[in-house]
């Protein structure tokens, strides 16, 4: 990608008028915002990522299928569907939104929102060690962990054994590369 040469113009920009609005601007230095502005993104936390990440194609950077993943654990726990506004970049990945506060929430406390084993299929890596499409509607949340299945019933095998498979999951999640995709 081309840098901008107002790039930097337009960080500075930001900045003063977070300032004349009375908000509090960012610490000098600090790479959050001048990213954001410049890749049109809420935040981008940087990072790089420890394993695949489910997405619709290997190219795509559209994790959990653009739904918030903080939505599962607020409010009544119903998964919704995030807004191309409100999307902040995770270890090379897009997470989209409701809401500034649940993005805000994410950028406090990625690893605790990020669905298990990059959003692909739980019961698939642990019981056959293999990347399967992790479907957003199809979830559990344990342990304070989420984790996608293929299908409902995908889900009922899993459900079997939650607590055998997410052991092999574990195991078997981090042998594959970060940029590994299922076959599509």
């Amino acid at each position: 990608m081309k840098k901008s040469i107002f790039a930097p113009i337009s960080a500075i920009a930001l900045i003063a008028t977070l300032a004349a609005c009375g908000t509090e601007a960012a610490p000098e230095g600090d790479s959050m915002v001048a990213e954001a502005t410049e890749t049109g993104l809420f935040a981008d936390l940087g990072g790089d990522a420890t394993g695949p990440v489910f997405r619709a194609a290997k190219a795509d950077t559209l994790a959990v299928s653009g739904y918030d993943v903080v939505s599962y654990f607020v409010g009544d726990g119903v998964p919704v569907v995030g807004n191309e506004d409100l999307t902040v970049r995770y270890e090379g990945f897009d997470y989209r939104f409701a809401s500034e506060e649940n993005a805000n929430a994410f950028i406090e406390e990625p690893g605790k929102y990020a669905p298990a084993y990059g959003g692909y299929c739980a019961w698939a890596i642990a019981a056959n060690d293999a990347l399967a499409p992790g479907d957003p509607e199809i979830y559990e949340i344990v342990d304070g962990t989420l984790y996608l299945n293929f299908s409902t019933d995908v889900q009922g095998r899993w459900q079997a054994d939650i607590p055998g498979f997410i052991e092999a999951g574990d195991v078997n999640y981090p042998t594959h590369s970060a940029d590994e995709h299922y076959q599509d």
